[in-house]
């Protein structure tokens, strides 16, 4: 069959939709991925075939020239999306007007440059299945035009599916004059112009596929999860010398991603602090940490190894404990291995994770205002010198374990998509 995956031009959203495309394409499938011309150069560079649609926007402009918009991404889910952590407590007024924002001022900016060149190679080359991340509406938008069945898959917390099932128990509270629905009403505004009727599915998709461990997740009781094993995967890279030698002594990874200083203004937390505070501990700690930021450190502890980046998913196997942002693909990464984990938690839904992290017992979090040396301190010694926390990493690697894999998870989209489209 032919599929086709989308994706807004974030290189850390498609990384995670890459090992799924390959593991299609290995099956025999036609995969192609659609995305903004300027982000070509990131699919090819994955093997995959590129499709540019549209043209180039960059959707993090406004962050970048309004400080205060940066600090409010930086604060954790927005709204209203934010609903997700306490589903209960969301009000009708509140749920609406964030909604209408969300689609003004997010979705509708992010989507409509591809949405018209998406769409007529959609009609052109008629795929069976169209896969879409959360924030990649133009793909249920081309699946509807051309006939395709289509499928939602999550990089993270499915803050979307659980908003949008209280939206609509809300919603349905309403007198009929009151129902608005601004995502709808957007989506249908495209239904009219390509010969469609708005269906929920738009929202969700006819299914969704979850790469991540239920213990990580929170989910919408009305919604179909189909879940898989997540497999890491970060883009080209080379594993050094170094890393290909046993440590001598417990070695502490210390990553705190690649967004903070791709898209915004650099760490939350003090780095200098905290090498400072491990400085003394009889460990190796490896600090990946952006030449941008290196250039602010005042020194480097003898027990630290600084460098810009090394593949996680070589660096993890050989650490007795990883420090870190909480990012979905470094915390399944990390709990694949199995390796105690402290999660310090900052962007979009990064709080959450780090949250359910310490909940299920295999490691420990610390808010980001929290986050000294002396508390990062603390908390390493308990990850390294606490039995508990290995073991129920070990149970957190087990229900990884459990779950197919990409290539196991093919059969299953070749029936869904012959259901739905």
């Amino acid at each position: 069959m032919r599929v086709l995956f989308t994706a807004i031009p974030e290189k850390s959203v498609f990384l995670y939709m890459a090992p799924l495309a390959w593991a299609l394409r290995t099956a025999g499938h036609d995969v192609r991925f659609a995305s903004q011309p300027r982000f070509a150069d990131v699919i090819t560079q994955a093997g995959l075939t590129a499709v540019p649609v549209g043209r180039d926007v960059d959707i993090w402009w406004m962050a970048r020239l309004d400080p205060d918009s940066v600090q409010e991404i930086r604060a954790g889910v927005p709204a209203p999306y934010d609903v997700a952590e306490a589903p209960a407590n969301a009000t009708w007024d509140d749920m609406l007007d964030a909604y209408a924002g969300m689609v003004r001022e997010g979705h509708q900016t992010d989507n409509f440059p591809m949405i018209a060149g998406l769409v007529d190679f959609a009609r052109h080359w008629q795929p069976d299945l169209v896969i879409w991340e959360p924030f990649a509406f133009a793909g249920p938008i081309a699946a509807k035009a051309c006939g395709a069945a289509h499928a939602r898959l999550l990089f993270g917390v499915d803050v979307f599916g659980v908003t949008r099932e209280r939206f609509l128990q809300l919603r349905a509270e309403q007198q009929p004059e009151k129902r608005a629905d601004p995502l709808a009403d957007w989506l249908a505004g495209y239904g009219r112009k390509y010969g469609f009727d708005f269906t929920e599915d738009m929202v969700t998709g006819n299914f969704t596929i979850d790469q991540f461990p239920k213990s990580f997740q929170v989910e919408a009781e009305s919604l179909r999860y189909l879940r898989t094993r997540y497999v890491p995967y970060g883009g080209p890279a080379v594993v050094p010398g170094w890393l290909r030698t046993p440590p001598e002594r417990p070695r502490v990874a210390l990553t705190l991603g690649t967004t903070a200083t791709a898209v915004f203004d650099g760490y939350t937390v003090d780095m200098q602090d905290i090498l400072d505070a491990l400085a003394d501990l009889d460990i190796e700690v490896v600090a990946t940490v952006a030449e941008s930021e290196q250039t602010k450190l005042a020194r480097v502890p003898a027990n630290t190894r600084l460098v810009p980046y090394v593949p996680l998913h070589a660096l993890v196997p050989t650490c007795s404990a990883v420090i870190h942002h909480a990012g979905a693909a470094t915390m399944a990464t990390t709990a694949l291995h199995p390796v105690p984990q402290l999660a310090m938690g900052y962007h979009f839904d990064q709080p959450i994770l780090a949250r359910k992290l310490a909940e299920h017992g295999a490691g420990l979090e610390i808010h980001p205002g929290q986050a000294t040396g002396q508390a990062v301190r603390d908390s390493l010694l308990r990850l390294l010198n606490e039995p508990a926390f290995r073991d129920r990493a070990h149970d957190l690697r087990d229900e990884i374990h459990a779950q197919p894999t990409p290539n196991q998870l093919v059969p299953q989209l070749e029936e869904l998509t012959a259901r739905h489209r």
